[in-house]
């Protein structure tokens, strides 16, 4: 099944796609490689969720700011190309969890963001390489930021 269809199979609700907060490009494809930069949790009226995990909010939230936030990085990828289907694969993730000090739990953080891109994309072509760390703050107090590297046709 195409990744397009996936996401009306889900039910899945894509915010708009973010726009650059910086002096940034939130897409740059080079090549068959399809760069996307941090992205945070947002959401369709245009907020975005925010909150230290193991303070602030727990460990489910941040799960879901991160599955949040991978809509975010699909309404990107979608266009910026025109159409997920143009996604061969995801090569590699980079979790950022704004966290206490205490908190050891970020790849279960980040699995929201994983789980998403496998239920998309299936789990030969949805997993891939990831790094999952801990943060003390990220812009705004969001809860998550994530950029990734994808293999595009």
């Amino acid at each position: 099944m195409s990744a397009d269809a996936k996401i009306s199979e889900l039910n899945l609700e894509l915010p708009p796609a973010p726009k650059a907060m910086g002096v940034y490009k939130p897409l740059v494809v080079a090549g068959n490689m399809a760069y996307a930069s941090g992205h945070g949790p947002l959401l369709s009226d245009g907020t975005l969720l925010s909150g230290k995990v193991g303070s602030d909010v727990d460990q489910q939230a941040g799960y879901d700011a991160a599955r949040q936030t991978g809509l975010a990085m699909l309404a990107t990828l979608h266009a910026s190309l025109g159409s997920l289907n143009r996604v061969k694969r995801i090569v590699k993730t980079y979790g950022m969890v704004n966290c206490t000090d205490d908190f050891a739990n970020q790849p279960q953080v980040i699995n929201g963001f994983s789980d998403l891109m496998a239920e998309v994309f299936g789990d030969e072509n949805g997993i891939g390489a990831r790094s999952a760390v801990g943060h003390n703050a990220l812009p705004g107090n969001i809860t998550v930021e994530i950029e990734a590297i994808f293999e595009v046709e």
